[in-house]
């Protein structure tokens, strides 16, 4: 049988759904807007989308987007559309296109948002995936068993190279697991990047020869391919084991490209996540585009994270982290990483931990870090008191009475 590529849709229309549907599996296909006569009924049984299933929801008197206002009546459904993998081959710009190209746009649609998407296996055997994932970066971090227990340096922009080595001098004394640069710092004249990665990673691994502990640290290399190959080799040359992009930023050859040049896991941030997802009659679930990712080569995949300072719900983030840590299709693991941040502090751990039934994560926290009386060190140990009192079963109170610094932090994370 030949393989087909699936994608659900939430989908609204003004129109009749199973005339609207049908525009969009040909729009999406070997249709257009007027009927032509190269688009024969073997091409079209050959290469044309297929309405696979089509199912009412609702109803609303008005339009869930900005539309010209044509009916009176406006239908919610899910709608599941399928393509023979032979329109595109196994390439994954050219599954956007498919699956989230013009359907969006089109005058009949009201809303539509990407719910699911089911690949063939002929995508696991051109895309690589995760060249590390949970095992590869807990053999690099040195932290077999619970969470990595991490930060993003802080102020975001501003310090120079010298300040944010100092950071990182505090940090690292702390026993921290991992840090990362923010999405906001890459390469700008007030903190180069090579001079960041040469002055961090002195300190890094002065204290690795010392302690036996080495931190991982993902630098920002987001940037232009060449740029981004070059930035990669600096970190690995001063014995750097982490790298980061902005997915969003770098689009899908970006990620793909670095992942073939890369001997260092990819950190994936998703800055611009929000445009793509928070209307819900509009744009994406984390789900599908987390598999694409994934199948290009990201490692960690940042999932926000529970009580966050955005406006993402508590159950779309777990949603986000189980999808992440689930197979990328029947029988084909390749596992990433989730990254829980925004807003978090040791008081998230026993809710994240029950919410994904392990440890297998990064659990970044600034300001609950940075923020203790007790300074740095006590910190990150506050931190990881909490998750191993959650991983132990144990209550926060419990741990924190036999943990000093935990209970100071407790007074300050709110």
């Amino acid at each position: 049988m030949a393989e087909r590529i699936y994608a659900s849709y939430w989908f609204e229309t003004g129109g009749d759904p199973a005339r609207a549907a049908d525009t969009i599996a040909g729009e999406q296909s070997s249709g257009t807007f007027v009927a032509l006569p190269t688009e024969t009924p073997e091409l079209k049984a050959r290469s044309g989308a297929r309405v696979e299933r089509l199912e009412v929801l609702g109803t609303s008197p008005t339009p869930s987007l900005p539309t010209p206002k044509v009916s009176s009546v406006y239908t919610q459904c899910l709608l599941e559309l399928s393509w023979p993998i032979e329109n595109l081959g196994a390439c994954l710009p050219t599954l956007m296109a498919t699956v989230a190209g013009n359907l969006y746009e089109l005058r009949s649609v009201t809303g539509l948002r990407l719910l699911d998407l089911q690949l063939p296996l002929s995508f696991a055997a051109a895309y690589p995936g995760p060249a590390f994932g949970i095992q590869g970066t807990r053999g690099l971090a040195g932290v077999q068993t619970g969470p990595l227990i991490g930060t993003i340096i802080k102020p975001s922009v501003g310090l120079s190279p010298e300040e944010t080595a100092q950071q990182v001098r505090e940090l690292v004394a702390g026993g921290i697991d991992f840090i990362k640069d923010d999405e906001l710092q890459a390469d700008g004249p007030h903190c180069p990047f090579e001079d960041r990665v040469r002055l961090v990673m002195d300190v890094v691994n002065d204290h690795a020869a010392r302690t036996g502990k080495k931190a991982m640290v993902a630098f920002n290399l987001t940037g232009d391919l060449d740029r981004m190959r070059r930035r990669h080799d600096i970190v690995l040359a001063h014995g750097g084991t982490c790298v980061m992009v902005c997915l969003n930023a770098v689009g899908l050859v970006g990620l793909h490209e670095l992942r073939r040049h890369s001997q260092l896991p990819i950190h994936g941030h998703r800055a611009g996540w929000g445009a793509l997802s928070r209307s819900p009659a509009l744009g994406f679930d984390y789900a599908p585009l987390q598999k694409i990712w994934r199948l290009a080569g990201a490692d960690h995949l940042h999932v926000n994270g529970l009580r966050n300072k955005f406006s993402e719900p508590d159950d779309s983030v777990i949603a986000a982290a189980r999808a992440v840590l689930a197979p990328v299709m029947p029988g084909v693991d390749m596992p990433a990483m989730p990254v829980f941040s925004s807003g978090q502090t040791g008081l998230q751990a026993h809710d994240t931990y029950a919410a994904i039934g392990c440890a297998d994560l990064i659990h970044t926290a600034g300001g609950g870090i940075f923020g203790h009386p007790q300074g740095v060190s006590a910190g990150v140990e506050a931190l990881r008191a909490s998750w191993d009192a959650a991983m132990a079963g144990e209550s926060l109170a419990a741990r924190a009475a036999q943990v000093p610094v935990l209970a100071r932090a407790l007074e300050f994370w709110k």
